[in-house]
């Protein structure tokens, strides 16, 4: 053992680790009578001594997921845990709205949501930051030092989150609005419930002064809620911000037209007193697969289907909980199982894939937009368990709780407007499917049979679209005869 008044070292080796962890320390080189270097040796190589591991905490980005295959943006809808709130990891953070639904966002780290980025009635793109995870309490400032210097380097760039949030109004013009506080607009606020929506610093002026933010008709982009509409409301004089707020929309097309892209110049000026209303992310949802589906080659084939045995079928299980749904979506299942081209896909345009399972999407009407949830193996289930099935998934979609496999997995869809007394329409084809059934209302018909007798049947149109590129006209025909007589002899359904 050796005695000497320089330094003191230890070093600690971890049995379970691969790597070595060192921890040094030196004290002042004043001799100190009493102290005696020690020294505890160990077969550990000189060069890992060398090897200093500094343990630092984390800031963490959390970030806008992608909550399904088509979704490129979503909204806040709320958080659930606010800023300085601990958090365990798989614990729900916040409620985002995608192109489909609501979905609960977990984290995937033990922290403290030390700041929120993206507020409630936001919009941030896929990928974004939308809030701070700090490691420890201690980080919880630093974070929202960083979050704040996040929001000055946004807004002294073109108002990106504010166009994510809103589409701007025709005509858009090609250089951004000044970053100048606009005069307060008379702003019309359409009738009828709607959401509010306010800026970050909109909220909390109105949570200092104690207003009412829902009461507050906002003068922003589209109605928003502005830090002086909230100032006003409260009877207090305009504060002047170094921070612009949101620019508003030109109020009508004007000279500046002149210098907007030529894509636009064509649209339209706004009548009077209209107001224009963003989509929602389903709505853009809907509107992105619309025109993409246009670029499919698409045919119709219309078909005639007695309904006489299958209105009898319905009358008795409609009791047991058997819908119409589900028995027109079995028995389009046991006809696709007969025609599998039907139920194929061509998504590249290049080759087409036969599908293992039939998914039968059914398109569903909810509050804001349309969604199709999907029964999967619909020829297989049995007809009440399909039903049942088909009551939890409706539940879903208008609570907005479907999760993606059960609205984006449909290898063919369903869509049936005959509760509406619609006699017969024709159905836009989904992207990345084969064919789409448009079912209209039964309808008492007269009809001749082959001796010349008239008749009075129940009959229901059926109109199917289809991508020319994989099904042809025989193969659509020879499908809806298979569905016409599975209708029309409708026993096997409850088999």
């Amino acid at each position: 053992m050796a005695v000497s008044s320089s330094s003191f070292l230890s070093t600690a080796s971890l049995s379970n680790s691969k790597s070595t962890i060192s921890f040094a320390s030196s004290v002042s080189p004043t001799p100190i009578p009493s102290l005696r270097r020690v020294v505890f040796r160990s077969s550990i190589p000189a060069s890992s001594h060398r090897r200093v591991m500094t343990v630092r905490s984390k800031i963490r980005e959390i970030f806008m997921p992608a909550l399904s295959s088509t979704m490129t943006e979503g909204k806040i809808v709320s958080w659930i845990k606010t800023e300085g709130e601990k958090l365990a990891k798989g614990e729900s953070v916040v409620v985002v709205e995608s192109d489909k639904a609501d979905m609960d966002v977990e984290t995937f780290y033990d922290g403290y949501l030390a700041a929120i980025v993206v507020g409630e009635g936001e919009t941030a793109p896929v990928g974004a930051a939308i809030g701070l995870l700090a490691e420890t309490e201690a980080e919880i400032e630093e974070a929202k030092t960083k979050a704040a210097s996040k929001s000055s380097s946004s807004s002294s760039s073109p108002p990106a989150a504010a166009e994510a949030l809103v589409p701007s109004p025709p005509p858009a013009t090609s250089s951004p609005a000044p970053a100048i506080a606009q005069p307060a607009p008379v702003a019309t606020v359409p009738d009828g419930p709607r959401k509010t929506v306010a800026t970050p610093y909109a909220k909390k002026l109105a949570k200092q002064h104690k207003v009412d933010i829902g009461s507050i008709a906002g003068t922003g982009p589209f109605g928003r809620i502005t830090a002086s509409d909230v100032e006003a409301a409260a009877g207090i004089a305009p504060s002047k911000s170094t921070v612009a707020p949101p620019p508003s929309p030109p109020p009508a097309p004007t000279a500046t037209a002149a210098t907007a892209k030529p894509t636009t110049t064509n649209l339209p000026p706004l009548l009077p007193d209209s107001s224009i209303v963003p989509f929602t992310a389903m709505q853009s949802a809907v509107s992105k697969n619309m025109i993409e589906s246009l670029s499919v080659p698409t045919f119709r084939v219309g078909y005639p289907v007695n309904t006489d045995a299958l209105d009898a079928l319905y009358e008795k299980v409609k009791p047991k909980g058997v819908t119409m749904t589900a028995l027109l979506a079995k028995a389009a299942g046991m006809a696709l199982a007969q025609h599998p081209v039907v139920n194929a896909s061509c998504k590249d345009g290049k080759s087409f894939s036969y599908n293992s399972n039939i998914n039968i999407a059914v398109a569903v009407a909810i509050n804001g937009g349309l969604i199709t949830p999907v029964l999967q193996d619909a020829d297989k289930l049995d007809l009440y368990l399909l039903s049942q099935k088909w009551k939890e998934l409706v539940g879903k979609a208008r609570s907005k709780q479907l999760q993606p496999h059960e609205y984006n997995s449909g290898t063919f869809t369903l869509s049936n407007l005959g509760m509406f007394g619609v006699d017969r329409f024709d159905a836009i084809l989904p992207p990345g499917q084969g064919a789409i059934m448009a079912v209209g209302a039964s309808k008492p018909t007269v009809v001749a049979d082959k001796d010349g007798f008239f008749s009075v049947k129940n009959k229901m149109l059926v109109n199917v679209t289809a991508d020319h590129r994989i099904v042809y006209g025989a193969d659509l025909a020879a499908f809806l005869q298979t569905f016409a007589k599975i209708v029309e002899n409708p026993d096997s359904l409850t088999l």
